[in-house]
């Protein structure tokens, strides 16, 4: 058999115009691991009350951080694929879960090159409903559809991996080097505390009390709170920061459903009003910069944090295209290119 392999990323709109946006909105938020309510009621809350505020606002949004090039999801993407594959003699695709880079297009691209058997990497170091499972659940319709001659295989969550905590972690180091900070925040993509207890295989772990996330248990394979913090605490103790050094919040909440706490932006008040001069803040649910780190991070939160009294505010970039991540995925890739993809990253 043939191998190939298929990178996805989240998506963007095509451009900054407020059509585009609803296009794209529609489609993500539409998504019933997005937004996990009845149709019904999903419709009601997408097109009768979100599509019909938001994309004037969120297109706003996005032309304070395109590029020339256009989205810098998409284009650091982009940068991404290409460096893989020049470290690999596998074809390597990249799509997108939303938006016109299909994940019908990227599997499409690898058959024309004969390729029958596909891991499909997201791009997504923590398990989420809303991120890897989607793309999972996509990538199965598609094939049984489309496809049924392909054989799939997903790369697990990758959270916990000593070689990429490592890559994480230099990353950081490299952007906080020589700061005097006071305080490192990492901040993950927030999600519904219904996803968490949605996840949860063992339907009873799951309790968001401050201890399930620390007691061991095989609900924490598909527990996206568990493998935030966890990747904290073990980039925290590879660069050795101290107890107090360092915190984790979460961000981009939608709706007025309970969402996991503490939240970014009241965490990044509270430490302006509590005398912190100096922060970082780093996005280890992201491994692309997109609108949730360059617009919502680095200017909106930095607004807040000099609002109540915070005088360097630093984010530290995603991995993006470093080469050390592009080389980790390589790594993978090839020997998953020799045995199957559980025993490639175990």
């Amino acid at each position: 058999m043939k191998k190939g392999v298929l990178l996805v990323n989240l998506g963007s709109p095509d451009t900054t115009k407020p059509k585009d946006v609803k296009k794209y909105l529609d489609e993500f938020l539409m998504d019933p691991r997005v937004i996990d309510v009845p149709r019904w009621a999903r419709i009601l809350i997408v097109r009768g009350i979100i599509l019909n505020t938001r994309p004037k606002k969120s297109a706003e949004a996005y032309q304070k951080i395109w590029w020339k090039e256009g989205s810098p999801l998409i284009v650091l993407s982009e940068r991404l694929q290409k460096k893989v594959q020049d470290k690999v003699t596998l074809p390597v695709s990249l799509a997108m879960r939303y938006g016109s880079m299909t994940l019908k297009k990227g599997l499409q691209e690898l058959v024309d090159q004969n390729v029958d058997e596909v891991l499909v990497i997201p791009l997504y170091p923590q398990f989420a409903m809303a991120t890897t499972e989607t793309i999972n659940v996509k990538v199965e319709e598609l094939c049984n559809e489309f496809f049924p001659q392909l054989k799939t295989a997903s790369l697990p969550a990758f959270y916990n991996k000593p070689e990429y905590i490592e890559v994480l972690s230099n990353s950081i180091q490299e952007h906080i080097k020589g700061l005097d900070y006071e305080h490192l925040l990492f901040s993950y993509h927030g999600v519904p505390e219904r996803h968490i207890r949605k996840s949860d295989i063992t339907n009873s772990h799951c309790k968001i009390d401050g201890t399930c996330c620390v007691t061991s248990s095989k609900a924490h394979q598909y527990c996206y709170r568990h493998q935030c913090y966890e990747t904290t605490r073990l980039v925290a103790e590879k660069l050795g920061l101290t107890e107090n050094s360092y915190s984790v919040s979460f961000q981009s909440r939608l709706g007025f459903d309970p969402w996991l706490q503490p939240y970014t932006d009241r965490t990044i008040e509270r430490m302006g009003k509590a005398g912190i001069k100096k922060m970082a803040v780093v996005t280890p649910a992201f491994v692309s910069d997109c609108l949730e780190t360059l617009e919502e991070i680095a200017m909106e939160g930095e607004e807040i944090f000099h609002e109540t009294g915070g005088k360097e505010f630093t984010t530290v970039p995603c991995l993006n295209d470093r080469d050390d991540f592009a080389q980790l995925l390589a790594g993978w890739i090839d020997e998953w290119r020799i045995v199957d993809v559980d025993k490639a990253i175990a």
